[in-house]
């Protein structure tokens, strides 16, 4: 039982230290839509590196809803998107000049 709890322990330490090394990316976009009361913006986007996904048009939560204010729809986007509680979010986005 020892051993259970000390392999448990590696095991998590393990992954507490590999997702300190994931970092996200700046990624670009652009905001097709934004849904202020949901919290949710959609944006067509390019391969988001650090959730190896491909290009895509996806709906993601915000972190902070006050995001949503400094963009509008047809802006290009740099962002950034991690997994926060289970839900894909944006945590970082800026409109691009």
């Amino acid at each position: 039982m020892r051993t259970f709890f000390s392999a448990l322990a590696v095991a998590v330490a393990f992954g507490a230290a590999s997702a300190a090394i994931a970092q996200t990316v700046p990624t670009d976009g652009e905001v097709r839509k934004i849904d202020e009361s949901a919290g949710k913006i959609t944006l067509k986007h390019a391969p988001i590196k650090n959730l190896d996904m491909g290009a895509m048009t996806m709906v993601f939560r915000v972190a902070d809803p006050a995001m949503l204010k400094a963009v509008k729809v047809g802006d290009s986007v740099s962002f950034e998107a991690d997994r926060v509680n289970g839900a894909i979010t944006v945590t970082k986005i800026e409109k691009r000049e």
